[in-house]
């Protein structure tokens, strides 16, 4: 993740950038002393999360918060102040949290995987983004413990359904989502193959067909080790899509 700093006193800056690599995979793309400054910075670095001061000549933390927003790929705001009577106002421009100084590690190092959450331009951005070929989202999203998790659709092996929800493997795992697989297999009927009244398989991902010990036809995929259940009805049009492949 790449993370801007803001901040009209040098030393408060050098604070953050020396506890900035003891929080995790974070990456320095830029710094500024103002707000006119930040905005400048950002439209060249493209930060994914902002450290920003509230206090500042010219424009302050607040009106840059509220133009970084406008963004379409807005980054996560996080205020560090000394003044925690801002705090109100700080969510109200948006912000993703907000630090009191001094600045403690701890602190900040939750703050900022809070912030690895999408905003809501950025969801929006996402949710909507059709794909070239005109099919679509780009990700799938489940929410999970308060959070949203995005799953790109190209690194989905297969969808299953379960009663009310729907499987999605992946390659970090699965993850639930709401949605039919009636619905998903119109929505991306390039993408995946049905083969099976409870499953789909992504086209991209499949690596074959066999027969398993009972003698039923499985696919199986790159990447996983596992196998699919083929059902007779499906198990023509598997074979005859599988050899185009």
């Amino acid at each position: 993740m790449r993370v801007m700093i803001v901040d009209d006193e040098p030393l408060a800056r050098e604070r953050l950038k020396a506890l900035l690599p003891d929080c995790g995979d974070y990456t320095l793309c830029g710094e500024a002393s103002n707000g006119e400054e930040a905005l400048q910075t950002a439209a060249r670095c493209r930060p994914d999360i902002v450290l920003m001061d509230i206090r500042m000549p010219g424009i302050d933390g607040m009106a840059a918060a509220r133009r970084l927003a406008e963004l379409r790929d807005a980054p996560a705001v996080i205020f560090t102040t000394a003044y925690d009577q801002h705090a109100l106002s700080a969510f109200e421009a948006q912000a993703t949290d907000y630090l009191l100084k001094p600045v403690r590690r701890e602190r900040l190092q939750e703050a900022l995987a809070k912030a690895q959450r999408l905003t809501r331009p950025q969801l929006a951005h996402v949710l909507q983004d059709a794909e070239d070929d005109g099919e679509g989202r780009s990700h799938l999203c489940a929410r999970s413990r308060g959070r949203l998790d995005l799953v790109p659709i190209e690194e989905v092996y297969y969808l299953r359904a379960d009663h009310k929800y729907v499987t999605v493997r992946h390659p970090g795992g699965e993850m639930l989502i709401e949605e039919s697989l009636k619905t998903l297999e119109e929505e991306f009927p390039r993408r995946f193959l049905r083969i099976h009244r409870n499953a789909l398989a992504a086209r991209a991902h499949i690596a074959g067909l066999e027969r398993d010990a009972r003698g039923r036809l499985t696919v199986y995929f790159k990447g996983i080790d596992e196998r699919l259940e083929v059902s007779r009805r499906h198990a023509a049009e598997v074979r005859e899509s599988v050899q185009r492949l």
